[in-house]
């Protein structure tokens, strides 16, 4: 039996990666809930028996059609749904979404973005330019310490 994203039974562990291509991030529009028609970092839910980086690697090729490797953490953060109400299932309060999220920095490797899985459309933005896409203040504080980590990894080169 698939698990329910909705009043699930324990916390689902997503997976998130940040691209960051000619100083520009790839953000994708979300199709599906939570966080539905909204500005999102490209990821999704881990599948059983793959590693957090192979999850990433996937839904990145998923949603986007970007083949990417990982370069490194941004971070890990929890999403407990608390706009909505709990509900009661099985005599036990559950939270509408609880997700334990890992975000991960992702060099392009090959492929054009294109939106794809439940994406419905892609858009690249400067770090200047992120306040016009309306992101949650959680992928606002992900998406510029991305940037900060891709400016550190070229000056290091």
């Amino acid at each position: 039996m698939k698990s329910s994203r909705e009043y699930p039974e324990r916390p689902i562990v997503g997976v998130g990666g940040v691209v960051i291509h000619e100083d520009r991030a790839l953000l994708i529009r979300r199709g599906s809930e939570p966080l539905l028609r909204q500005w999102s970092i490209p990821g999704g839910s881990l599948e059983l028996g793959e590693t957090l980086e192979q999850g990433v690697v996937r839904e990145l090729l998923e949603e986007t059609g970007l083949e990417v490797r990982v370069a490194g953490l941004i971070e890990v953060f929890e999403r407990i749904d608390t706009v909505f109400p709990t509900r009661t299932i099985d005599g036990q309060e559950r939270p509408r979404h609880h997700f334990v999220i890992v975000d991960y920095l992702c060099a392009r490797v090959s492929g054009e973005a294109h939106a794809g899985g439940d994406a419905t459309d892609v858009a690249y933005a400067r770090e200047n330019e992120l306040d016009r896409f309306q992101l949650t203040e959680t992928a606002l504080r992900i998406l510029r310490k991305a940037f900060g980590m891709d400016r550190a990894r070229r000056a290091a080169r």
